[in-house]
């Protein structure tokens, strides 16, 4: 176990090669067991490494086993002195509850390391589990295997080897496939906010630099502020929990979204050797980031609770899609104004008829292969609208074409589960504030859609070219898109 000491040789030398996946699957829970499971000298399975020319010790298979007995060792579950190191001080708050809430589960059940050493020494001042189990760590050690001969080799025994176990999933195979490639690249940046490992280390300064100023912004454009439940607050972020098992496929999908047009061209599938390829993936994502909700003059100001989150707030990864693809699309038939022109009666629609929506979900069952269906009927809701049919109107003629036959008005098929506790859930709690609070909404005084308060603009009711002063009286609230473009 000493060998697993942020100082000592051993761990010095021991890295994640960057096809390994990321090290997040392990809730507090599984690491307190993983540990506890250690020191009561019951079977782990072996640690698979393989070592480089330069002496250094990938793991190939077994790094969330590791960094879980690494995190209690050195107390540090992502917030300690090596942490530190890798994010330059700046600890996401996220992260930091994280870290605090399995460092108690830990020292509850188990115990901290420190109590374990002290226990060699003075075992009257521990309780006497520690004191049991501590005479064990002489003993206890990790059974290693080694990987012989080149990288390649290395990395196809990783692929073999997570097939089994707890098999890499499409997404994560597809990320660690990508790792070299704008794409995979992007999607890394942006999941860190330019942060942790740098998988653009090789690139210029300047290209670096520009990397991470923009993975950050893009970061803090989908995920601020923190998602906390229940919701007691409209202040929402669009892109749900930044610590959740959705984001890792909500950010790949995004950055494809966004990169539509880059992602049909011959060079998408080649590495990325210099980073400019991955800036402009990152500018693509920024520009539509900024599109979705923010000052910038472009905004459409898309309120999260009305586009992105259910009414019982659980944040919706398929509508996320197919909301950011029909962005793309309407971008691409200039028809943003067609859209400003009718979205009161869109935005109406989709709060109204939410479930018409969940009904596509089901049907398709993943939200990668359901947002495509998603876009469509949004842009049929558009279009219908546009040419004056009303909401009733709008939803009748959808539901009796082809494509969308299978959706039913009638309310009397929705699922409902039934509730036998007495407490309230945070669903039902967060369910309860937005059912309440989103009558109370401010509305843009020029196309009558939601604001929300990260993209709001002060509009001169009449124009200073035409005369119009700085008063109260000649202001309003409005999009920025609707401020700066619409009423230009």
């Amino acid at each position: 176990m000493s060998d697993l000491r942020e100082t000592d040789f051993f761990l010095s030398v021991l890295k994640k090669p960057d096809f390994q996946r990321e090290t997040s699957e392990w809730d507090s829970e599984k690491i307190c067991d993983l540990i506890e499971t250690f020191l009561n000298g019951e079977l782990i399975p072996a640690i698979i490494l393989w070592r480089s020319a330069y002496g250094y010790n990938f793991v190939i298979d077994g790094s969330h086993r590791l960094s879980a007995l690494v995190a209690w060792i050195n107390d540090d579950y992502g917030d300690g002195s090596v942490s530190k190191k890798v994010y330059d001080g700046l600890i996401p708050d996220d992260q930091l509850k994280i870290a605090d809430k399995t460092r108690e589960i830990v020292n509850k059940r188990i115990g901290a390391y420190r109590d374990y050493t002290l226990a060699v020494t003075n075992p009257e001042k521990v309780k006497q589990d520690v004191a049991r189990r501590a005479k064990n760590l002489g003993a206890l050690a990790i059974q290693l295997q080694w990987v012989e001969g080149d990288a390649a080799i290395a990395e196809t025994s990783f692929f073999k080897i997570n097939q089994q176990g707890t098999p890499l999933n499409h997404t994560e195979k597809q990320l660690l496939q990508s790792r070299k490639k704008p794409r995979g690249i992007t999607a890394r940046a942006i999941i860190h906010a330019g942060k942790g490992h740098k998988y653009w280390a090789k690139f210029s300064d300047e290209n670096q630099k520009q990397i991470q100023d923009l993975a950050k912004e893009i970061n803090d454009i989908l995920f601020t502020p923190s998602l906390k439940t229940p919701i007691k607050t409209m202040d929402l972020p669009i892109g749900g929990k930044l610590y959740s098992s959705q984001t890792l496929p909500l950010i790949v999908d995004f950055v494809k979204i966004a990169n539509e047009d880059r992602e049909s061209l011959a060079r998408a599938d080649q590495d990325d050797s210099d980073g400019s390829e991955t800036t402009k993936y990152l500018t693509n994502c920024r520009k539509l980031a900024l599109r979705i909700n923010s000052l910038h003059p472009s905004s459409l100001g898309l309120h999260p609770i009305v586009y992105f989150y259910s009414q019982e707030g659980r944040h919706k990864i398929a509508s996320f899609f197919a909301i950011t693809a029909l962005i793309n699309e309407l971008e691409k038939r200039n028809m943003f104004e067609k859209f400003t022109t009718v979205r009161r009666n869109f935005e109406e629609l989709l709060l109204s008829y939410d479930y018409l929506v969940q009904q596509i979900v089901r049907r398709y069952r993943e939200a990668v292969k359901s947002y495509p269906y998603m876009k469509q009927f949004y842009f049929l809701c558009i279009e219908k609208l546009s040419n004056h049919k009303t909401i009733e109107q709008t939803i009748d003629e959808i539901i009796a074409e082809k494509d969308f036959k299978y959706l039913t008005k009638s309310l009397a098929s929705q699922y409902t589960a039934a509730t036998l506790s007495k407490d309230f859930s945070d669903e039902t709690k967060s369910a309860v504030f937005v059912k309440q609070a989103i009558g109370s909404l401010l509305k843009c005084r020029i196309c009558g859609g939601y604001l929300h308060q990260n993209s709001i603009s002060i509009d001169h009711i009449q124009r200073k070219m035409d005369g119009g002063t700085g008063s109260l009286e000649n202001a309003q609230l409005t999009h920025p898109y609707c401020n700066s473009t619409i009423k230009n």
